[in-house]
């Protein structure tokens, strides 16, 4: 399972850059790799993880701005087209089932 966080969040204020920046840090300490601006991955091994990451990013979204969710399984993930631009070549992105780092 892949679960996919998606947000827009203001950055005006020196405390929305702040939210912004602390929020984007969570993400990546949780294991989430950003695939575009604004757009976060990160694999998970079933769908109860997937639920239990999506609750823990929930306590650590901003009041302010909007956070959403999208979980997907590896097929449907593995499904996304490139219109423009090449995917990245980072290993941990990768679908191959064993993985030798």
């Amino acid at each position: 399972m892949r679960v996919m966080i998606f947000f827009d969040l203001p950055t005006l204020t020196d405390a929305d850059r702040r939210n912004y920046r602390h929020f984007r840090k969570s993400l990546i300490n949780e294991g989430f790799l950003m695939i575009q601006e604004s757009v976060y991955v990160r694999v998970t091994t079933n769908r109860q993880a997937a639920a239990l990451l999506e609750k823990r990013i929930q306590t650590i979204t901003p009041v302010d701005g909007l956070v959403q969710s999208l979980i997907v399984t590896e097929k449907q993930y593995t499904m996304m087209k490139f219109l423009s631009g090449t995917p990245s070549d980072d290993i941990r992105n990768s679908d191959e089932k064993m993985v030798v780092i």
